[in-house]
Parts: structure tokens; sequence; C-alpha cells
């Protein structure tokens, strides 16, 4: 089967809607919740902070062996736990813009809060759903799949959503954004349960096996420095996006430019970036890639930084949207090709037996700096101003770079996992 016969079959399609269903409501939380609060007039700090409201995918690995053990009755064990989390997602998410930010801030956390957590949950069992319908040799284009969607959902509250708001009432917005879960729980119900592995006998065995499984696989120093991996590889990307849309507020853009031209010059290069991120991986290996990528996504960083350092535009003509959209667009670029090999290499480090609790548990690691770090992001913007908070955010991309000498070395095509 050639490359391209590889990308157009019925599991690749799958990953489609895995990656659309996943991303939706991360990118509620990091692209329309802060718009929605700075045009309410809440200052960025309070929008920095609403990061901490993302915990639970920093500790989703603690529920995630109930998702193992125990099966819903109906769909079965991937799938019924998948349509529960979604439907939760639905109705929260239309529930949220009926909120005012200026008098009901604390049930708008709370609402969050639980949001975060649903999709959170939904991630543990997609996931594991896709590990188990992926071959190993599926794996790298899978997973790029799977973020291309994932990417691709962001657009909605990203694009769409921003934009209606110059036209709608924010309650409006979110009831129509809430509506884009309806494909993945169509998906959901249409695909067939996949039985690789046995669920776990008893609560104990899913609660400690896949933990003592990936210790003693290679040992504790490279469990150890696999999770340092983990959590620095996309450190300095993500905190230099966290307040991604109010810094496009504060160079002078307007909401509606934002959603045409920041939006979609981000997501057509994370899209390519993605897909030729999946096929090279074909090619070249998970760890090869985890070297290129990773490079490119530490250079756009740059981008950025170059752009705050031109100070507020007083005018939006064509030369400024231009410029916005070649420095988002090859940002995103770094983030497509990055995300799909980072993903395939947490996919290809779990054991088939315990996707769901040892994906939850590389996936949760990785979601730490978004959620704690990126709660400071408004404090350093405040104390180094845009140009220079971009510049550190470059700079704690490295470790990350430095660890790929020890647990994906260059010249060592496949690791054992």
């Amino acid at each position: 089967m050639t490359v391209w016969q590889q990308l157009f079959t019925k599991r690749m399609l799958i990953c489609v809607f895995t990656g659309f269903s996943s991303g939706l409501p991360l990118y509620l939380l990091f692209n329309l919740v802060p718009a929605w609060l700075r045009s309410e007039h809440i200052d960025l700090k309070t929008i920095g902070l609403f990061a901490l409201i993302q915990f639970p995918y920093t500790w989703k690995f603690i529920w995630s062996p109930l998702l193992d053990r125990y099966v819903l009755p109906a769909l079965g064990r991937r799938r019924g736990w998948m349509l529960l989390s979604q439907i939760g997602l639905l109705l929260v998410i239309a529930t949220l813009g009926g909120f005012s930010p200026q008098t009901e801030m604390t049930t708008i956390v709370l609402f969050c809060t639980l949001l975060a957590f649903l999709s959170a949950t939904q991630d543990i069992v997609l996931d594991a759903y896709r590990r188990e319908l992926l071959g190993d040799a599926e794996l790298g284009l899978g997973n790029s799949v799977h973020v291309n969607a994932y990417r691709v959902a962001g657009l909605i509250p990203g694009s769409l959503s921003l934009i209606l708001s110059d036209h709608l009432p924010w309650s409006m917005v979110f009831i129509i954004t809430a509506l884009f879960m309806l494909p993945g729980m169509a998906m959901t119900l249409l695909v067939s349960e996949p039985h690789r592995a046995a669920p776990p006998k008893t609560l104990r065995e899913a609660v400690v096996e896949p933990f003592h499984e990936f210790i003693s696989r290679q040992g504790w120093n490279s469990a150890l420095l696999i999770l340092a991996f983990l959590f620095f590889y996309k450190l300095g990307d993500s905190l230099c996006t966290s307040l991604a849309t109010p810094f496009y507020l504060d160079m002078g853009f307007s909401k509606t430019e934002i959603g045409l031209i920041a939006k979609n010059a981000g997501l057509w290069p994370a899209v390519i970036g993605g897909l030729l991120g999946g096929l090279w991986m074909l090619k070249i290996g998970i760890n090869r890639a985890l070297w290129l990528f990773g490079v490119v996504q530490v250079v756009s960083i740059f981008g950025f930084a170059w752009l705050a350092a031109q100070g507020h535009f007083n005018s939006i003509g064509a030369a400024e949207l231009t410029q916005l959209a070649l420095v988002i667009g090859l940002e995103a670029f770094g983030v497509g090709v990055g995300t799909a090999a980072f993903v395939a290499f947490i996919a290809r480090t779990t054991h088939p037996a315990y996707t769901a609790t040892q994906f939850a548990l590389f996936t949760s690691l990785a979601a730490v700096p978004r959620t704690f770090i990126n709660a400071t992001a408004g404090w350093l913007v405040d104390a180094m101003g845009w140009m220079w908070f971009f510049l550190l955010c470059a700079l704690l991309a490295v470790p990350g770079m430095v660890l790929l000498v020890r647990v994906a070395p260059w010249g060592e095509t496949q690791q054992n996992g």
C-alpha cells in the first residue's frame, strides 16, 4: 500500500472525527473564552489565571483507570464513555454563554472547570480508542490526521464564533458552537468497538499495572527521562500561544480580522504541516521527526517577538494583516509538524494493554505547562512586555530539544514500547 493509499482509509477517517471532537472544547477554552472575557473588559491577569481551569487535563490519569476498568451499558467500554462525555460537553458549552463575566464570574469559572473535566474525560477515551484502532505502523500517520482535525476544530471557536460575536449576543454564539459536537456524537454511534486488549479484571489491576509496566520496561532512569521530555518539549510553544487572542487584540486587530485572517492563516499551515509531518514520519521515523520538527517549532516562535517589536498598530491595512498572517502561519506550521511527531511518540510509548491510563498519564504531563505555567503569562507580559515574553518562550523550548539526545536518538529508528 502506498503512502497516499494509507491516508485514505476508514481508520484515518475515524481519526478525523476523533481529532475534531477532541479539539473543539479545548480551543473554546483557549480562544473563545479569553476573547469573550477580554471583550467584556476583564483584565489580562484574570484571563491568564483562566489557564488554571484546565487542570483536569493534567490530572486525568487519576480517573483514567475507571474508564479502563468499567463498561457502560449498550455501547461498550470505549464508545459508552465517548458518548456520555460528548453529551455533557454539548450541554455545558451551550449554557456557558448565558452568564455575565461582570457579575457571574464564579459561575463561569465553575462551568469552565466542568467543561475542562468533560473534555479531558473525552480525550482519555478517544486516545485509548485511537491507540487500539491503529496498528503500530499507522501510529505516525493516524495521529497526525487526528492532530490536523484537532486544529481544524479550532477554526470553529477561534474564527467562526469570533466573527459571529460581532453580530450576535454571546449566548447565541456559545449555543451555535456547542452544536459542532454533533459530528463526533454521530461518529461514536456509527463506529464499532475495538477489542485489541481485554479490560483489567480489577480496579487495582487497572490502577497499578499501567504504572508498574511503564517503570519496569526500561528502568527508573529511562522512565524519568521520558516524563521530563513530555513536560518540556511543548513548553515554549504552549506558553507562546497561551494569550494569543488578547495579544492580537492588543496589537490593534478587531475580532473579525482575527477570525478571518489570523485563524485561517494559522489553520492551513498547521494542517499542511501536520499532514506532511505524518507522511514524512512514514519515511524518516518518529525519532528524526522529533528532531527536525522541534527545530522548526523553536525557530517559529521568534516571529511573534518580531511582530510584538512593531508595537501597537494605529491603523490596520493590508501590510499589517500580511505580517500577522505570515508570523502566525510560520508558527502554526511548526506546531503542526511538531505536534504530529509528539503525539505519535506518546502513542508509541504506551502499552496496548493499558492504553487509557498510560496515554492519560503521558498527555497529562504534557498538559502541565499549558495549565500551570501558562497561568503566569499575564504577569509575565505585564512585567516584560510582549516582545521579551516571546523571547523567553523560545528559550524555554530548548530543554526539550536537549532531552532528545537520550529519549529519541537521531540514529535510532525504533524504540521499545
